[in-house]
């Protein structure tokens, strides 16, 4: 276990930046990276630590790209010997099985509007691993005992958000408010410039007059079918504290596809009404 790693590591889940781990797991005979030797590949394309070096280390720095980019990992065999079959220009003799992980980036929400259905929602994300920061016009509703484990609590106008924040911090953005004009401003300045998944919180009626009104400002269709609404799974939800949990499942569905069966969640539809 090499503790300069798993600091990096950290530091790159901290930072809410996806990497690849790679790892020897099993050695067999003389073999360059004992068990342990680790490398990553950070999402900037640079390098650190090692495997073993030589051709296995470059044959495993191309496999943690191609992890990167489909986002995927596996576990890979090498024979350290000329002439096996399958075999690394190598003369070690010995083999070894690498681990390769692709690391998704730790989620970091952010609530545009601190009330009910938000705070409840909160509540659940710590158990998810997800950060979360908090934003309002109403200082009141933005407090520290309110929302005790946000990373961040902001007053500001809704037309302000996104010059108070960095956009490229988050990777959710849930608008949650408690004014519909509000809540529009928070999405015309949104939809066309937070890259990622925008949640609104609405009734059908509300949602459709947002939507109108972002038509009438010029919001191209690319741009309001980036807005998922209603949020959350059809599980019948009523209460804030019932919303918040189809919001967390629809989240974790979201942050594991992988893990969906052929035909499950995805099939069911994910449009509950408010």
């Amino acid at each position: 276990m090499n503790r300069p790693m798993l600091r990096e590591a950290l530091s790159l889940l901290d930072r809410h930046q996806p990497f690849v781990w790679a790892a020897v797991v099993r050695s067999v005979g003389s073999v360059p990276g004992k068990v342990g030797a680790t490398l990553i590949l950070r999402a900037d394309g640079s390098f650190i630590g090692t495997v073993g070096g030589a051709a296995l280390e470059e044959r495993v720095k191309e496999l943690a790209r191609r992890a990167f980019q489909e986002q995927r990992s596996d576990l890979h065999h090498f024979e350290l010997q000329t002439g096996r079959p399958g075999g690394l220009p190598s003369l070690c003799g010995g083999a070894v099985d690498i681990a390769v992980e692709y690391v998704r980036a730790r989620p970091q929400i952010l609530l545009w509007g601190g009330g009910h259905v938000a705070r409840a929602f909160a509540d659940l994300l710590p158990s998810l691993e997800v950060d979360f920061a908090v934003a309002d016009d109403r200082p009141d509703w933005v407090t520290e005992a309110r929302f005790p484990r946000a990373t961040r609590r902001e007053v500001v106008p809704p037309e302000e958000l996104w010059s108070r924040l960095e956009p490229t911090e988050f990777t959710h953005l849930y608008v949650l408010g408690y004014d519909a004009a509000k809540d529009l401003e928070v999405l015309a300045g949104s939809a066309l410039r937070f890259e990622g998944i925008i949640g609104l919180i609405a009734s059908r009626t509300k949602r459709d007059r947002l939507f109108r009104s972002l038509r009438d400002r010029g919001l191209p269709p690319a741009g309001l079918a980036r807005i998922r609404s209603p949020v959350g799974l059809a599980i019948g939800a009523e209460t804030p504290a019932e919303i918040a949990v189809s919001m967390a499942a629809e989240l974790v569905r979201d942050l594991h596809p992988e893990n969906l069966p052929t035909r499950g969640l995805a099939d069911r539809g994910t449009e509950p009404e408010p």
